[in-house]
């Protein structure tokens, strides 16, 4: 079955749609589009040149993929916005494409959720099974770890990083990092509240598994240590668990300093 597209629509020839494609009214795609398998793309939204959508995913209403980037030193270079699969895309979502400095791509992840009126950034890289939640928004060059879940109305800082598997409540003021596997919230101030534990339940996290992770936060979140003291303990301990050492590299890898 070939793609199906409202008489109202207008497609660039050059596009490439899939099998199965759904293009509703008024919407606008522009040359060198690719639209995978199955794809629906509501009424009133915009694709613009360099984006790549995956299979499976449905764009709402009046959402704009692959816009130019906001930044002043943005000079009309080719630059791409690159979507995986399956990926829910709600009403009034704006993804823009990268920057040459920043890469040149943007990068979504498959089996996301992005709430109405959600905001990705250039150069963003947003991993697999993350949400957004309503008008969350995302500065230039940001990064968020799959699983991850950001509450409503919360902003994060140009090139702040969200870790996997953790939660960042609505309303959040995020500048620096926020750690894997943490619940964390606060606008005037920010703090870890500890382990995102019904997240990674949910996952399938074992008992196991959080014991030593709860063990982990326990030592980076010491009062008696600063920062870099604590990471060089949890560094120096024998026998780390995966996740352990995901949360080590992450906090060895920060350039912002990370939320304890």
């Amino acid at each position: 079955m070939g793609a199906q597209i409202h008489s109202t629509a207008f497609v660039d020839p050059s596009a490439e749609l899939g099998e199965g494609v759904q293009v509703g009214a008024f919407a606008v795609i522009e040359a060198g589009v690719r639209v995978g398998d199955g794809t629906s793309i509501g009424h009133h939204c915009v694709v613009h040149s360099g984006t790549t959508l995956g299979a499976r995913n449905h764009v709402h209403a009046h959402s704009v993929l692959g816009g130019e980037p906001q930044d002043l030193k943005f000079e009309g270079e080719r630059t791409v916005l690159l979507i995986g699969d399956e990926n829910k895309i709600r009403e009034f979502t704006t993804l823009n494409r990268g920057t040459a400095g920043g890469g040149g791509e943007t990068r979504v992840g498959s089996r996301n959720l992005f709430m109405a009126y959600t905001h990705v950034a250039h150069d963003c890289i947003i991993g697999d099974h993350v949400i957004m939640a309503n008008c969350a928004t995302l500065a230039g060059h940001c990064q968020v770890g799959s699983h991850a879940v950001i509450g409503g109305l919360t902003g994060l800082h140009q090139r702040s990083r969200v870790g996997t598997c953790a939660m960042v409540g609505g309303l959040s003021r995020i500048s620096k990092d926020v750690p894997p596997y943490s619940t964390t919230n606060g606008c005037e101030e920010v703090k870890v509240y500890g382990l995102n534990k019904v997240g990674l339940r949910r996952l399938g996290f074992t008992r196991d598994d959080l014991t030593a992770l709860e063990a982990a936060y326990r030592l980076f979140q010491d009062p008696l240590l600063n920062a870099g003291d604590a990471l060089a303990q949890l560094e120096a301990q024998p026998d780390k668990t995966a996740h352990v050492r995901i949360l080590v590299e992450f906090l060895k890898s920060s350039d912002r300093g990370v939320y304890r």
